[in-house]
């Protein structure tokens, strides 16, 4: 079993992996239902997904209609103004056939101008904390990509107490100084004020580039299982972050292993040899 971890300042005790649901954004029930019947057997608690995922939230009604106690559940807006994000918050709640979700969170708030939109006058935040105070969500988190994420989240914790926050986190990234840093900062912010800390493309080997796209992930994820293991647990070596799988339906049950196996981060020697030898590049620059 993967063990749990407090999920920020929630009360939830989340499993250190979170399934992310982008993985049946382009699936068939049948394949959904088989992907998701792997949650329990590993203790997974925690599910994750987003408005923009396809059909996933789609996917995942069926089986929430019989687990929806069991887990916490996350989903996403990327809508930045207060009217377009009530609609897209409730219809998220029609299209999993739930009254509520655990948290709902801004999703991929990184661009200036769309953060001003959001978290200002009639703003997708407005939305959420009408929500919130509806009781159709309980927490209201937010999430990005890219290497101006960190120091963005921690402009958006200063601007409102969002209960979590989701970025990418890997050692290649890591390698980043600028992004480390911020990252870094982050962290101890979301120590402090507890914050839950999600982190994303765990297993990212490079972009794909000019070479053919073999997987559902917008990134070459690491497909020998030792060099994911090793990202896996080089990750998860950050005892205060929470995993959040991959987006494809092949890979989740090579991460969930991984996972389960942990017990100890990876030396940077054995890092960096890995890395070189898999011919990793950062997905972000």
């Amino acid at each position: 079993m993967i063990p749990t971890a407090p999920f920020g300042r929630t009360g939830h005790r989340s499993s250190r992996a979170i399934f992310g649901a982008a993985a049946l954004s382009d699936v068939t029930q049948g394949e959904a239902d088989r992907t998701l019947e792997l949650l329990a057997p590993y203790g997974i608690n925690h599910v994750d997904t987003a408005a923009s995922y396809g059909d996933a939230e789609l996917r995942l009604a069926p089986w929430l209609a019989h687990h929806r106690d069991e887990v916490f559940l996350a989903t996403k807006t990327g809508e930045r103004r207060y009217g377009a994000a009530r609609d897209e918050i409730r219809r998220s709640l029609e299209r999993m056939g739930v009254d509520h979700v655990d948290l709902l969170q801004l999703h991929n708030l990184v661009d200036a101008d769309e953060w001003s939109a959001a978290l200002g006058a009639g703003g997708a935040l407005e939305a959420a904390i009408e929500a919130r105070d509806e009781g159709l969500v309980r927490f209201i988190g937010v999430t990005g990509h890219g290497v101006e994420v960190a120091a963005r989240h921690l402009q958006s914790l200063e601007r409102f107490p969002f209960d979590s926050v989701l970025l990418p986190y890997s050692y290649v990234m890591m390698r980043n100084s600028a992004y480390a840093a911020d990252f870094e900062a982050l962290a101890a912010v979301c120590g402090e004020r507890g914050v839950a800390l999600q982190t994303i493309k765990a297993i990212t080997r490079r972009p794909w580039g000019e070479r053919s796209r073999e997987r559902a992930t917008w990134y070459q994820p690491f497909e020998d299982a030792a060099a994911l293991e090793l990202a896996v647990h080089w990750v998860l070596g950050r005892r205060e972050v929470f995993l959040n799988t991959v987006g494809d339906i092949h890979v989740v049950p090579k991460v969930l292993a991984a996972v389960a196996s942990f017990r100890g981060r990876p030396s940077a020697e054995v890092m960096r040899a890995m890395h070189e030898a898999q011919e990793a590049e950062p997905l972000f620059t």
